[in-house]
């Protein structure tokens, strides 16, 4: 979810989801200890439950990021160990360290040495020629046994080479019955799905199998998607806004007061063109933003008017 789910995008996302656990993109341990960590660690304090997902393989760095990470408030830090990107790999992190459970495993140890935060990990079923349960149960294992106990299996695996991380995201077949044969066999641990997930029906079959699941492109591409899975999930506890209209009128004073920090606009509005997705008046509201967002000294007004092109019960 890399330049997705930004402190703009998660916050968006908590007034559609009271329950949901919101994720950053991924940020390096590098980035956190040489770069500006204020910028990147910073987030509302309506996000929680929130997770900093961190990426890199230097156990000493991963650990000093978590420390930093913990210190900011976040409720877990999670490992990347999914992303298939050749920036990623180059960097000897992501996907690529699925042939390297010791060293995940290093980093586990380091990064709970210095933090009471629960640190977990994103994993694929398996990469390239590494396309077995046996080798997803080994990596798994060994893992655990350096004390993660939470590991976010994406039901595909990555193939490192002649393939973008957007086809890495769809190309490989889903095989969601390894993830669901690792929970069978280890009881003890906590198996999350992530996946190709896209009804709020899917979401409630894979959790008759595992302990949650995670959504990532549905939700930002439908964000009302979030309201529907609470709903399913939760039912009249659900606490959910009731209707499309309502969330945008709860973003405005959030964005009042990001563009008085000096934000602009179209960085928080491109978070919410989806929101109206298959609904009457949707490609107008998106073409509003698109077209206006971006200009200078663009202001909340322009929410404001794209609202009017919308029946009001949408």
């Amino acid at each position: 979810m890399m330049d997705w789910t930004d402190r703009h995008c998660r916050y968006f996302m908590r007034l559609l989801t009271p329950r949901a656990r919101l994720y950053t993109e991924m940020v390096t341990a590098a980035a956190v200890m040489h770069g500006d960590a204020e910028w990147l660690l910073r987030f509302d304090p309506s996000e929680h439950p929130v997770a900093l997902q961190l990426g890199g393989s230097e156990p000493t760095l991963m650990a000093r990021a978590a420390r930093i990470g913990g210190e900011f408030g976040y409720d877990e830090i999670n490992i990347n160990i999914g992303c298939p990107s050749d920036k990623v790999q180059s960097g000897q992190f992501g996907a690529c360290l699925m042939s390297q459970p010791a060293r995940v495993g290093d980093c586990v140890r380091a990064m709970q040495s210095e933090t009471d935060v629960p640190v977990t990990v994103k994993c694929r079923i398996g990469i390239d020629d590494l396309d077995s349960y046996e080798f997803l149960r080994a990596f798994v294992e060994a893992v655990a046994d350096a004390g993660c106990d939470t590991f976010i299996v994406h039901a595909r695996k990555a193939l490192l080479e002649g393939l973008s991380p957007k086809e890495n995201r769809s190309v490989p077949e889903l095989n969601y019955e390894r993830v669901y044969r690792l929970k069978n066999d280890c009881p003890h641990l906590t198996i999350v799905v992530n996946g190709g997930i896209r009804t709020a029906n899917e979401a409630a079959e894979h959790l008759t199998h595992v302990d949650g699941v995670m959504v990532g492109r549905e939700a930002y591409q439908n964000p009302w998607f979030l309201v529907e899975l609470d709903n399913t999930l939760h039912g009249s506890q659900a606490n959910v806004p009731a209707g499309r209209h309502q969330v945008v009128e709860q973003m405005l004073p959030y964005i009042e007061k990001e563009l008085a920090a000096g934000n602009q606009l179209k960085h928080i509005t491109r978070h919410l063109l989806g929101l109206y997705a298959g609904q009457p008046g949707a490609r107008a509201w998106r073409r509003h933003l698109s077209e206006n967002a971006h200009r200078s000294g663009a202001g909340v007004e322009v929410v404001e008017r794209a609202l009017t092109v919308l029946p009001r019960a949408a």
